[in-house]
């Protein structure tokens, strides 16, 4: 059985959250099922991006570079407690920092500028699913799960409505079947971007709120997988 997971933000902001993702995809692997992971941002990531962006616009950058920090510490405190000291914690690391030596230089040109678009919000906006991706795929890889980083832009094609972009379905199915079908044919896990695509035009695209869960279904849809499993952390559920 094909298998499409998402865990939203709850779900893997934390390293007892983490531990737990660890146990089900694992758990599903052996049962024999073939797993895709979906990832959001750790929670609160986003609104600390955005806002960060949404200050500088007013020309107040401090609030990017607390948010910066704060983003740092988070993403570190999880890999020091995750992952081994050694290449693959220093290569998250690296991919997390230069992201948020991205979103630190993006900050300064609105500020300068006094204009946030569209386009550069969906950029920043989401940074902290590209940040993620990498660090859940290292710890899966830790614990002996053979994961793969996907960024979704590779595989989502969509329109350019920046900050609700729609997906185009067929060169999407095309995109997501070219690379992800070789990872799942190689015994893989490919762990996959929520709510980021990239549009006909080649820019960055959101899918507006909520796209994380929409991610997996898109993917779902492509690969016609068996199931998409949405995960979230809320009690009842």
């Amino acid at each position: 059985m094909l298998v499409v997971m998402k865990f939203g933000g709850t779900s893997v902001g934390s390293v007892a959250a983490l531990e737990n993702v660890v146990h089900i995809v694992d758990g599903a692997r052996q049962q024999g099922d073939d797993v895709v992971v979906v990832v959001s941002a750790m929670s609160g990531v986003t609104n600390l991006l955005v806002e960060g962006a949404r200050q500088a616009e007013l020309g107040n950058t401090q609030p990017a570079k607390e948010s910066y920090q704060e983003m740092l510490r988070r993403h570190s405190e999880v890999m020091e407690n995750m992952l081994p000291a050694g290449s693959s914690r220093q290569s998250v690391l690296t991919k997390v920092t230069d992201l948020l030596g991205e979103f630190d230089a993006l900050c300064n040109s609105i500020c300068v500028l006094g204009e946030l678009t569209p386009r550069a919000l969906d950029v920043i906006g989401g940074m902290g699913e590209r940040m993620n991706v990498y660090q859940v795929a290292a710890i899966l890889q830790d614990r002996g799960v053979d994961a793969a980083p996907v960024e979704s832009t590779e595989l989502i094609v969509t329109d350019a409505r920046h900050g609700a972009a729609s997906p185009l379905v067929e060169p999407t199915s095309v995109k997501t079947r070219a690379v992800l079908s070789p990872l799942l044919a190689a015994g893989k896990v490919p762990v996959v971007t929520g709510f980021i695509g990239k549009s006909e035009e080649g820019t960055i695209t959101t899918l507006g709120r909520g796209g994380s869960d929409y991610s997996a279904t898109i993917l779902g849809r492509a690969l016609e997988a068996d199931e998409v499993w949405i995960w979230t952390d809320v009690n009842g559920v």
